[in-house]
């Protein structure tokens, strides 16, 4: 870690007018330029402390890896922290509310970035997995170190939740390839019109509400990623993209889908890892998520 005051290892107010809106840059090569994975006998083998998650607060893909630690017991295993909730052109960077960044003491954390691939010109994300033996990045692959934490680390730590059970494991990622292009990444296209986005995610959402009025979660009894990934955009839905209700009425017309996400909610690895207010729009009127799910 870098020895210097916390004051000098902030970086100033984002400054649009100098360095522009943040954009992601057109370069050659796979947008997720980080994929390394936590193996018992690789480069990056797990290890107490050894390993950092930078997330982002207002971030989904950030929320997922944040709740599947907590489920997997690594609160004290694995290190995390945040990045401001705003950027310009120089990418996401350690500001006062969230504090420095306890690790390297970079200011942006495209510096982490560099460390691993050296005048890095492609996409800065969260989250993004860092390695203090090798003081460089693993990972920016938000569904690999998920696996990853839910399933390398319980030589060392005792998971509340196994996420990601080895006999359910294919079911997990065919749902995945389902409610990933129709849900998670389908909202955001859904608020554009009546066209097929928005069909094809208000059937989704019947489908669910169907198979949640059968089951307590989406595979059954066992709480797994599939609920971790679906759940981080039912928490946002309402107050993110359906906020001015162009898609429609809300979460609740689908009780039972909006139970389930209630149900959720009262899990401690799910509540203290969201922050309405990193990604409510402007103005956005927040269900009563703390309303008896009833499941």
């Amino acid at each position: 870690m870098v020895d210097l005051p916390p004051a000098t290892r902030l970086a100033g107010p984002v400054d649009t007018a100098t360095y522009g809106e943040y954009r992601v840059p057109d370069t050659p090569g796979p947008l997720l330029r980080f994929t390394g994975r936590i193996t018992g006998d690789g480069e990056f083998t797990p290890g107490p402390q050894r390993y950092h998650v930078y997330g982002g607060w207002f971030c989904p893909w950030s929320h997922r890896v944040a709740i599947t630690r907590s489920l997997a017991g690594l609160d004290d295993v694995v290190s995390m922290s945040y990045v401001d909730g705003e950027r310009d052109g120089r990418g996401w960077a350690f500001r006062e509310q969230y504090g420095p960044d306890p690790v390297n003491g970079f200011t942006f954390l495209r510096q982490a970035y560099e460390a691993g691939e050296e005048g890095f010109e492609a996409h800065v994300s969260v989250p993004a997995l860092w390695d203090r033996v090798h003081a460089r990045l693993v990972s920016n692959d938000s569904h690999t170190i998920g696996i990853d934490l839910a399933t390398r680390f319980r030589h060392l730590a005792t998971p509340l939740v196994d996420t990601y059970p080895a006999h359910l494991r294919d079911r997990i990622e065919e749902l995945d390839r389902w409610l990933g292009p129709t849900v998670n990444h389908g909202t955001g296209a859904a608020t554009t019109g009546t066209g097929p986005a928005r069909a094809a995610l208000l059937e989704a959402f019947e489908q669910l509400d169907d198979r949640l009025s059968r089951t307590r979660y989406l595979l059954g009894d066992a709480l797994t990623e599939a609920d971790i990934r679906l759940w981080v955009t039912l928490v946002r839905y309402d107050v993110g993209a359906n906020a001015a209700r162009a898609i429609n009425p809300g979460l609740h017309v689908y009780p039972h889908l909006w139970s389930y996400a209630r149900d959720l909610y009262t899990i401690p690895a799910f509540r203290d890892t969201t922050d309405f207010a990193t990604f409510s729009h402007p103005g956005a009127t927040l269900p009563d998520w703390s309303a008896p799910a009833d499941r």
